[in-house]
């Protein structure tokens, strides 16, 4: 059964294995990378300190720096598995609005076609709900079609799809 876990550097080597599965530079939504542009994340100490900046990035009381959001980010398990991650932004920012919405998720290639996707925004709206969120915005590349179903799953009503920065994107909001 998935759960979701609080980053956490007992998963440091399931999560190298899961990062390995990615093609080199390729997008992560939703997994903090961001957080650790430069780090090698092979180094415990290294690993352990990104995953102490993606904790701190739900505490109100620290800044988050420029561009940045408040932030509470899971990862997607299965025991000692790591599967994905999801992370719900508190708030939106202009970037946010346009492109990447509330929550961001992925799941590492082996694990898709599951419904974890499905299941990790289901299991995030209420949170997002306790956090004084009356709606979220999720959003989708326009040919991620796994995506588009597991948003529209949860209740996502397509508003548009525009062309961002990031290229075209699908935009849902789903009520609370």
């Amino acid at each position: 059964m998935p759960e979701l876990t609080a980053p956490t550097g007992r998963l440091q080597s399931s999560w190298l294995a899961a990062r390995d599965e990615w093609s080199p530079g390729a997008h992560q939504d939703g997994s903090g990378l961001r957080l650790a542009p430069d780090a090698d994340l092979r180094d415990p100490e290294a690993f352990s300190e990104w995953v102490e900046r993606l904790r701190q990035q739900s505490d109100s009381s620290v800044a988050v720096g420029e561009e940045r959001v408040h932030a509470t980010h899971w990862w997607i398990t299965e025991g000692e598995n790591y599967l994905g991650a999801i992370d719900l932004r508190h708030y939106l920012n202009a970037f946010l609005l346009d492109v990447g919405g509330h929550i961001g998720y992925s799941i590492r290639p082996s694990a898709r076609k599951r419904g974890l996707a499905t299941w990790a925004l289901g299991a995030v709206l209420p949170e997002a709900r306790a956090l004084g969120l009356d709606r979220v915005l999720v959003t989708c590349d326009d040919d991620n079609i796994g995506s588009a179903r597991s948003i529209e799953h949860n209740g996502g009503v397509l508003e548009d799809v525009r062309t961002t920065s990031t290229g075209p994107k699908r935009r849902y909001w789903i009520t609370l």
